[in-house]
């Protein structure tokens, strides 16, 4: 388990790489741009919030539990997060296409989001987005011969698995907290969240994801898998064996 102030050390090296080339052309085809676009400015949407109210709970969270390093490491996470969206839209910029203020998906997460003050259903949420991210970007990076964007996805993918290794530790820190009855309804809580938010996903972004060769199915597992890998985990106290990358 990591220290708080240890994440705050790997954001800050982390933000020090840059992985890509913007240098390249986008070498992108109509086609392409059919298939992905969509679902490429929904993303970026997303990817671009300020996180304000993710940094109210866990600032509220934070000082309750004595260890205001939390909310530096958040904002270095939502920093992280928005260079992807800024990259993104940059890509978006370059092939003459436009950026979108509205998508259904973004605007239901962020409506969750306005209402939610608990950490662990922030926590929570953050994993199951980031979970599917790196099914999304894998996707999206196997649906295009453009290097530019495959360059940007890779730096996302890189970034995804340390951020759910930073979620997935605090929220077993929560989930241990809880009293016996607490963790039982819980696992079954998590479970149906993370499959429910699952699909959504899918249904929201299934061109996209079936233009990078992920059927219905190879999703599900790969999904299954990742549930297993973080939430199954935290509540079988097995959380200290996850790999830094995932």
């Amino acid at each position: 388990m990591h220290t708080s102030n240890y994440w705050i050390g790997y954001f800050q090296a982390n933000a020090r790489h840059k992985r890509v080339n913007w240098a390249l052309a986008p070498t992108i085809t109509q086609d392409e741009i059919a298939a992905i676009l969509p679902s490429l400015q929904a993303w970026q949407l997303g990817e671009t919030s300020e996180g304000e109210h993710l940094i109210a709970a866990s600032t509220k969270y934070a000082y309750r539990l004595g260890d205001p390093d939390y909310v530096d490491a958040v904002r270095l996470f939502i920093k992280e997060e928005q260079k992807h969206g800024n990259n993104l839209g940059r890509y978006i910029d370059k092939i003459g296409q436009k950026r979108v203020k509205k998508d259904w998906g973004d605007t239901l997460f962020r409506k969750v989001r306005y209402f939610n003050t608990s950490m662990e259903l922030w926590t929570l949420a953050v994993i199951v987005v980031e979970s599917t991210a790196q099914i999304f970007y894998q996707a999206l990076k196997d649906a295009t011969k453009c290097r530019l964007l495959k360059e940007i996805c890779t730096d996302i993918l890189i970034d995804e698995a340390p951020h759910i290794v930073f979620q997935t530790e605090r929220l077993a820190i929560i989930f241990e907290g809880k009293s016996n009855f607490s963790k039982a309804w819980r696992k079954v809580a998590y479970k149906h969240f993370f499959h429910a938010t699952s699909l959504l996903v899918w249904y929201g972004h299934k061109k996209l994801f079936i233009a990078g060769g992920v059927t219905f199915d190879m999703y599900v597992k790969k999904m299954q898998y990742k549930y297993k890998k973080t939430i199954a985990a935290i509540t079988t106290a097995q959380v200290n064996t996850l790999p830094l990358y995932m």
